[in-house]
């Protein structure tokens, strides 16, 4: 083997490694789940598994923010997440969430890390756990 190829199994080896245990790139949502639990059973031994109903609380939790108005996911993705929503500041459309519905959603891992960054930091002012993050994929898959 030359350096070359020792080189590059060197650095990236170790980055498609990590890449797979996450659910990078899934090719769906329950790929997107695994590469979850994955990640919560390193964080918490103990993890099982993600919870539907925990993830349906947390789906229309209200929140108070610094700023004084009550904010959760329903509010901008409406109470149904077969049904499209509305963008509460820019009135921009929004496609439904359940996969039953809306099959492109949560088929990419990079996307939806994307976009729980953005939507947990608007809505909980703070990022989303793991466990959080599976357990709201577990409720909105259950959406039929």
């Amino acid at each position: 083997m030359n350096f070359v190829s020792r080189e590059f199994l060197r650095v990236a080896l170790p980055v498609l490694l990590a890449s797979a245990g996450t659910g990078v790139h899934a090719a769906g949502p329950d790929e997107l789940v695994q590469g979850y639990a994955a990640q919560a059973k390193k964080e918490n031994p103990a993890f099982k598994e993600f919870s539907a109903s925990a993830g349906e609380k947390f789906y229309h939790a209200s929140v108070k923010h610094s700023s004084g108005r009550q904010i959760s996911c329903a509010t901008c993705h409406t109470g149904n997440p077969r049904d499209a929503g509305k963008h509460e500041k820019t009135a921009k459309e929004i496609p439904p969430l359940a996969p039953s519905v809306n099959k492109a959603r949560f088929t990419d891992s990079v996307n939806a890390e994307k976009w729980f960054k953005r939507n947990c930091q608007d809505v909980l002012e703070r990022a989303c756990t793991t466990q959080e993050k599976g357990n709201f994929i577990a409720y909105i898959l259950s959406v039929k």
